[in-house]
């Protein structure tokens, strides 16, 4: 590996190979812009994910909100910027089903088959509570990684209902899925830096993220490369995040 290498690592919200293919185009960028090899890093899950980036391993990633906190507890690790989606800034996390299930409201999933995606993604459990049912209202649920996962999950008649990024129900609904619930605004997906990294580098990759322009042809792409919703980046701060840290709190023991 080239010993000048910036390694962007990132969270797998679908298949580490599916990811691999989204997050190109702005490895490409950030390698043009930065005038550095820059290699892409995709962890197999969150906790891998919060590893890498809190030692050192890789340079920046593309995190959760959670995973986000987590290394910020662990290591101080910095935020770049945030995500905009749909020119909010902000996510929401969707409860879905079949479009031919009977299931239309939340009080429907009691004795129902569920599927989360990580088991270190504590935001999804801590919505799932927060509309006033109860995991263990549930005949049973999973952890099944990504969200993929949950979608296939889902249409395949394995699980009644599943939780995921807005992002990936709008993806689907038009596919043989429809929500049902939808959170409100949360804090978003973010770029975090490790906290080795120097002070001139970071700010030349936050440079990079905020000037990217979803109406700049050459920009689309590796922006919606990254989520088909999202319409660029802006700057964020370790407060902003604070919503998300009274939600989890709950789910944290052990973790």
């Amino acid at each position: 590996m080239h010993d000048k290498t910036i390694r962007f690592g990132s969270v797998a919200m679908d298949t580490p190979q599916a990811m691999h293919k989204r997050l190109l185009p702005l490895t490409q960028y950030l390698s043009q812009t930065l005038q550095r090899p820059v290699e892409l890093v995709v962890a197999a899950n969150m906790a891998t994910a919060i590893h890498d980036i809190s030692a050192g391993n890789v340079h920046l990633a593309y995190l959760t909100p959670v995973a986000y906190i987590r290394s910020h507890e662990k290591a101080n690790t910095r935020l770049i910027a945030k995500t905009i989606t749909n020119d909010k800034p902000g996510f929401k996390l969707n409860i879905i089903v079949r479009n031919d299930s009977p299931i239309h409201t939340v009080e429907q999933l009691a004795n129902k088959r569920f599927a989360f995606g990580d088991p270190s993604a504590l935001l999804q459990q801590a919505v799932f509570n927060s509309t006033g049912m109860k995991t263990r209202q549930l005949k049973h649920y999973d952890f099944l990684d990504h969200h993929d996962n949950i979608i296939r999950g889902i249409l395949l008649h394995d699980y009644d209902a599943g939780i995921v990024k807005d992002t990936m129900a709008h993806r689907w609904r038009n596919n043989g899925i429809r929500t049902i619930y939808s959170s409100n605004e949360l804090p978003p997906f973010n770029i975090t830096a490790a906290p080795t990294l120097d002070q001139q580098l970071y700010q030349k990759m936050r440079s990079a993220f905020l000037k990217l322009n979803i109406n700049n042809p050459e920009h689309t792409e590796l922006i919606r490369g990254l989520d088909p919703i999202y319409t660029g980046f802006d700057n964020t701060s370790d407060s902003e995040y604070d919503i998300v840290r009274t939600l989890t709190r709950p789910f944290r023991k052990n973790k």
